[in-house]
This record gives structure tokens, sequence and C-alpha cells, in this order.
């Protein structure tokens, strides 16, 4: 947990003696805000806020105060890791003495992510029923010190938390942001860095899209061929590259100490190009092609009729279930077009009791409501808004009997589309989506005719065919990222976009205090600089 991952700004000199191991000297620390940060100005909206009393000034005597368990020291130490270098204290983290910062478990009535946060002048305690709950808790924390609280350098106080009450508890289960790693790869480093980014916003579930027609990206002992070669490029035909099992591990492990669950993705009957270059026994016609570095879809298919497929299948699942402690396994299933609709039938048929077999929940993208999806499935749908009302309506026949729904609605929180027609990233095949658009939506009755109910939450994919740096990620992820983050965290009364887009606005120099470089939607009121 003391390994926090830092997002500093890269300039110039200052990168070069920070390289050196050397303490910049004569430039004088930014000051911080000199009041308290309104306990309601934070992202997602929480679900109770009771402002009361004085505030809470951290100073050079506080003491991060942590009860016995092992878990709340470890977010102890995180936070400690966060405020240690821009307050300048030395925050101890401690399980004697009161006061100061105190980080408790055993409130049962907040469920497994929910928590309290009370603030006043003798100091700050954040009360949880499980350890997610407190990180959570935290989380809130760091956005009500000033922006400057994120930095690596010592800034100027005060560190002011506003008095009150805050009781905060998820309104879903799931909130995802998926990352495609296969049209661009991206080293573990960078996966880090995005998942610390998406732990500041409650997001709880990292999707790694793993393979695709460009590239496959994690080893397999059975086929090794699938990474060395199939992984070998990318789009516009880049080096690429893969995870080997230890450093899957690693992100997975990383993603787990910010309390995100990883959800690994093979794409299967379509988006199989690499895996069929890689091996031509899986091909129909025994005949491999060659490797793609495209970017159009739907023109592979694994052979639905041999029983090599289903060793192939059996072989991946095992060795990525193996590796995998989360509860789910996805196996896409979307823009199989060159698969006949008996043969997806299928093959999905014989694909899902295998997830089943190691242990795992299938994930599918909504075309699995085509075939039958497996008791406890969960569909991800990414329809638009004008979705034929064809498919909309068999999605939510699937979700009437028991199938669950992650949405992620390509007009609304595909990460990768354009925000505006000037964008220089990203598509606009499902139109252009400004920030509002991504927020301004409700989950719980998007889909026509699917129950409240069977929505587990939502999930903001980022596909990478223009995507090649953090650089980019950042700038696409950001503003839109934290409002999906909202809808699937904060209550449905909350919802609001005048409101949001202060609190939105508010999030802007936190960004460029973590190095992170975000568009500046005219919908917004950004700070003035």
């Amino acid at each position: 947990m003391r390994q926090h991952h830092r997002t500093p700004r890269l300039l110039g000199t200052l990168l070069l003696v920070a390289a050196a191991g050397v303490s910049v000297v004569g430039a004088a620390p930014a000051a911080a805000a000199k009041t308290a940060t309104p306990l309601g100005q934070v992202v997602p909206a929480p679900a109770s806020v009771h402002a009361s009393g004085s505030s809470y000034r951290i100073t050079g005597d506080t003491r991060i105060r942590v009860d016995d368990s092992r878990e709340a020291r470890r977010v102890g130490e995180y936070l400690a890791d966060i405020l240690r270098p821009s307050t300048g204290y030395r925050l101890p983290v401690t399980s004697h003495g009161g006061g100061g910062i105190r980080l408790e478990l055993g409130s049962k009535s907040l469920g497994a992510e929910g928590y309290r946060l009370d603030s006043g002048k003798e100091g700050v305690t954040i009360t949880a029923g499980k350890p997610a709950g407190l990180f959570h808790g935290v989380q809130t924390l760091r956005q009500l010190l000033p922006a400057s609280v994120e930095k690596n350098s010592e800034q100027r106080g005060p560190w002011l938390v506003a008095g009150g009450t805050i009781k905060d508890t998820p309104r879903y289960g799931y909130r995802g942001a998926m990352l495609d790693v296969s049209r661009h790869f991206f080293s573990v480093g960078q996966v880090k860095r995005y998942i610390d980014e998406l732990a500041l916003y409650k997001v709880n579930t990292l999707h790694l899209h793993l393979s695709d027609d460009q590239g496959w990206r994690i080893a397999v002992d059975s086929w090794p061929r699938l990474a060395t070669y199939g992984g070998s490029t990318q789009v516009g035909g880049g080096q690429g590259g893969y995870y080997t099992k230890a450093q899957y591990k690693e992100i997975v492990q990383y993603a787990a100490s910010r309390y995100l669950e990883v959800v690994p993705e093979i794409d299967m009957p379509g988006h199989t190009n690499a895996a069929l270059a890689s091996y031509a026994e899986l091909n129909c016609d025994g005949v491999a092609p060659p490797l793609y570095t495209g970017t159009e879809v739907g023109f592979s298919s694994l052979c639905p009729g041999k029983p090599v497929t289903y060793d192939f299948v059996d072989d991946v699942i095992r060795e990525l279930a193996a590796i995998t402690p989360g509860r789910y396994l996805h196996i896409g299933g979307d823009e199989a077009h060159s698969t006949s609709h008996a043969d997806y039938v299928a093959f999905m048929d014989k694909v899902q009791p295998l997830v089943a077999k190691y242990g795992k929940t299938v994930i599918g993208w909504h075309q699995l409501t085509g075939a039958t999806p497996a008791k406890g499935a969960i569909a991800q749908y990414w329809g638009l808004d004008d979705t034929s009302d064809a498919e909309k309506a068999q999605v939510a026949k699937a979700a009437q009997n028991g199938t669950g729904l992650v949405l992620s609605p390509a007009d609304r929180v595909y990460l990768d589309m354009k925000y505006t027609a000037d964008t220089p990233l990203g598509q606009d095949w499902a139109g252009l989506v400004e920030v509002r658009r991504s927020y301004d939506w409700d989950p719980g009755n998007y889909l026509p005719g699917a129950p409240a109910s069977a929505v587990r939450g939502v999930e903001a994919p980022l596909w990478t065919e223009t995507i090649v740096t953090s650089a980019d990620i950042d700038y696409m992820a950001f503003p839109r990222l934290p409002g999906v983050a909202e809808l699937g965290w904060s209550p449905a009364s909350t919802h609001d976009w005048d409101t949001y887009k202060v609190r939105l606005a508010a999030q802007g120099p936190r960004w460029e205090a973590l190095g992170i470089g975000y568009y500046k939607s005219p919908q917004v009121p950004w700070p003035a600089q």
C-alpha cells in the first residue's frame, strides 16, 4: 500500500531534478484555499450530506489513527502517502490515541462499500463496515482538501476539512471502466496509472479487453504463440506486446489494493484474427490468415464445428481463471458477423459452461442475449438511442428472465467517441459525445422493458484504435469518466446537470495537480486560471 502510484507533472527541469533526487529550492509553494471545500462538492455526489460545526485543520501534529486491523492500516498508509508530500507533515499511522484522522472498521449498516465521514474541530473519522468503504471514504476526504494536496512537492496550507457528516453508500455494485489493450498495447505501469485515476472516483471494476483481431495480450502456456506471435503487433503496425502471467497478476494485485476487481475479456467467436493467425488449426480451412493491423470489424471467426476450437477455449479459460481472483470472465460475443446465427448459438451453448466449470460467472456483450444466456450471466449493453426496437426488446426480455445488465450505451459512455467534430482523437460512429450527454441519462430506466432490478451497474469503455499514450487516455476519459462513476455511485435523486457541472468544474485543478490533461469542455464552468 505504500507504493502509492503518483502522477507527477512532467515539466522539463523539474523532471530532471526529480530524477536526480534533488529537492527544488527557491520556488514558493502555491497557496491553498483559505476556506474549506463544502462537504457536498465532491464527485460522485454523496448519498447524504449534513454540514455543521467547525472545520478540522490538518497540522504537523496530526496523526492518522487506525484500528488494529491490517486492512485499516493499509488504507491509512495509502492516505499518508498522498498527504505527506504536499503537506510536508510526518502524519504517522498509529493505532494509539485519539483525535486527528481516524479510520475505523465495524459499522455493518454501511454495507460492503459504504462509509460515514464525520468532521469537526477535533478531527475527522471515517467509519465503514468493510475495507473498501474506508478506501472510498478516503477518496472523499481527498476531494474535501485543496487540489494542491495532490502535488508531489510541499505546498502552503491551510489544510481544512469542512465540519459535518457524510453518509454514503453506492447505488450499484458494479461501477466499471474498460481499457482496450488489444488495439494498442499499454504497459503494466500505464494500466496502474489508470487504476489510480479510476479509484479517485470510486470505480470498482477494471475490465481489460485482452484479445482482438489486432493483438492477443495475455500469455497462455498451452498455446504460447497466441502471445508471442498474436501479440506482436497492433493497430498501425506497431510493436504490440503482451502481459506475462506474472505481469497480469501484478495488475490484478494492484487493482485489488485500490479495491477494484479485474474482469478479463477474451472476445469470441469473432474479433479473433490474432488467435487465428497464431494457430492454423483454429481456422475452418486450416489456413492461418496474416496478422491484422487495421480497424475493420466483423471479418474473423473461430470455427464452431471443430472440436479443437473448444479444446482451445477450455485451455484459455482455465489458465485465465486460475490467475483471476475476481468473480467474472468476459467472453465478448459481439460483432460476430462471420458466424452464422445457428453456429453462434451452438458456440455459446458450449462455451458458457466452460466459464462455470472454472468457477467464474459469464459476462458477454449484449449480443449474448441472441443465444441463451447462462443462469446468472450478465449482458453488457452497448447499443445506441437508435438501436432497433427488436434488439432492445431482445435484451429486455433476457433481463426479465434473470440476466443481469451492465449498461455501456456507446453514444453515452464510450470514452473513445469524439467530444466534438474537432476532437483530435477518437471516433464518431456512435455520434459526438459531449460531457453533458455522457452524464445526462439514468441507468435505472434507460432500456425500455428492462426491470430496474436487473441493472447491476454501468461501465465506461475506452477502445483504443486512436489511443496510443497515457495522455490520450486522460484526454478522452476526463472529464467524462467521473460522470459515469457518479451514475454508478450516487442516488438518482442527486442527478442534476446544473449542480453536477459545478462540482465537476472544481475537479479541474485537482487533475492539473495530478498531471492529468483533460478536455476543457465549454459546457463546464472551469475555474479561471
